[in-house]
This record gives C-alpha cells, structure tokens and sequence, in this order.
C-alpha cells in the first residue's frame, strides 16, 4: 500500500486545502467533507456550521477535517469553487450540445443552469457565490461576481468571437451582478424560483447587453 502523504499547500496559493489531498481515498474523504458542509448550509445555515458538524456529518474524524481544512470558511470557500467550476462546466456544455443563432441564446443557457443549481445542487442557494458570507470566498483580490463575470465573459469570447474590451468587461460584470440580484429576488418569492421573476432577468440582460454590444 503506498505511503505517500498529502502534499503541502504553497503558502502564496489562495487555494483553501491546507494540503492536496495525493490519494483516491483522501480526495473522497475530502468530497464528502464538502458534500457534509453543502447539506448543512441548507439546513441550519453558516452561523450555526461547525466544523464539528461537518465532520459528523461526513463520518470522519475532526483531526482528519483539521488535517485539509483550518476552519468552517476555508471548507465553505473551497465548496464556493466546487459550485463555481459545476457551474461552468455545466454552461460550457451547454454550448458545446446546443445550437444558438447568437450570443443572447446563450445568456439564457447560462441563466437557466444558474436557477436549476440554485433548484438542485445542495448548498448553491445558501451561497450565491458565498456572497452571503465573504464578497471574496473564491479569489483573496476580486469579489466572487468578478470572478463568475470573467470565467462567463471568456466562454462567449471563445463562443461567439464578441469583440474584447474594457468595455465587455464592465457591461459583463454590471450585468452579472444585475443578474444575479433578480434571480436572488426569483428565489425569495418562490423556493423553486419564481417564473415570471427569472423571466424579468432574462429580458434584463439580454436587454442591457444588447445596447452594450451593439457597436460590436
């Protein structure tokens, strides 16, 4: 059996793990620490999350969640990336299996894998991105809606060969964060999401980035 121990974490790295898990078995003991923290958010919320939980929850020890995790934040960070990279692998699926006569289809694909995650992924409607608990759970220098603003920006760049600017950049991020705020504003109204709500946001975007891009 090997022997090889979890590899330390470059201190400049803003990645969570306090070590990288180097086995199969460690990586899922750590998935299930994520999948334990995601349940509980649902359930009881971060304020009332412990670490002790998680690790009871996970069926682990809580020397093994200290052993990757220094506390409750870093473990609901690094579920924040998991939803983060879920979340654009899904859309970027989307664009590979689906025809769009242009790039305002895709606003709707990418609006659409936001509220199914929000309908079905555990823990994504307690986070929004982790704003709920830290504007910066994803990145140490940009808030969470820059980050998804950027990662979105650079599928429909790769997608539908839009003109890159400064100006992209500010109408994708505006529009992120207006989005964003409708559909939080959906889920208020109705657990599964409010229809005509996430329709407003829809048009809303779309609306704002056409004007946006014209030129382009």
């Amino acid at each position: 059996m090997s022997t090889q121990l979890e590899e330390d974490v470059d201190p400049a790295d803003p990645d969570p793990l306090r070590r990288r898990p180097s086995q199969r078995r460690s990586a899922r003991r750590v998935e299930r620490m994520l999948d334990a923290c995601a349940e509980l958010l649902d359930e009881i919320g971060y304020e009332a999350l412990t670490t002790t939980r998680i690790a009871e929850r996970a069926g682990v020890a809580i020397g093994s969640v200290y052993q990757f995790f220094p506390d409750k934040r870093a473990i609901t960070q690094a579920l924040t990336r998991r939803h983060v990279e879920l979340f654009v692998a899904r859309v970027g699926r989307r664009f590979i299996t689906e025809d769009y006569t242009g790039w305002w289809d895709a606003v709707d694909a990418i609006i659409e894998e936001y509220v199914e995650m929000h309908r079905a992924v555990p823990g994504f409607r307690s986070l929004h991105f982790g704003d709920i608990v830290d504007l910066n759970l994803i990145d140490s220098v940009a808030d969470n809606n820059t980050v998804i603003a950027g990662r979105l920006r650079a599928l429909l760049l790769k997608e539908f060969g839009l003109a890159d600017s400064e100006e992209l950049d500010r109408a994708m991020l505006v529009a992120v964060e207006a989005g964003d705020a409708v559909l939080k504003l959906a889920f208020r109204r109705d657990p599964h999401g409010a229809p005509d709500i996430v329709a407003e946001a829809k048009q809303l975007v779309r609306g704002y980035l056409s004007r946006q891009l014209r030129a382009g």
